[in-house]
């Protein structure tokens, strides 16, 4: 089987940083406190690039308002986002 392709490396760093803020997390403030390091910040980037839900992704931060209190389930980095966030 055929590697998949990966999105766009722009792309998906804002993808990951607008579900970040949607979530109320500040990726840089999280790696300035120790709990996020840039190893997993890359890997949280490249398994976004390696989703296939932007489109997905972009309409249910659309329709969070004010925040969201957890990422969706369908997000690749709900778990690490959602461990951020508490």
């Amino acid at each position: 089987m055929p590697p998949i392709p990966l999105g766009r490396v722009d792309a998906h760093f804002w993808l990951t940083q607008g579900m970040a803020r949607t979530l109320g997390i500040n990726l840089s403030e999280a790696m300035a406190e120790g709990r996020l390091d840039a190893d997993d910040y890359a890997e949280m980037v490249t398994r976004c690039r390696g989703a296939a839900c932007c489109a997905r992704c972009i309409a249910w931060m659309g329709q969070q308002g004010a925040g969201a209190s957890a990422a969706p389930d369908f997000c690749v980095n709900a778990d690490r986002l959602n461990a951020l966030r508490s």
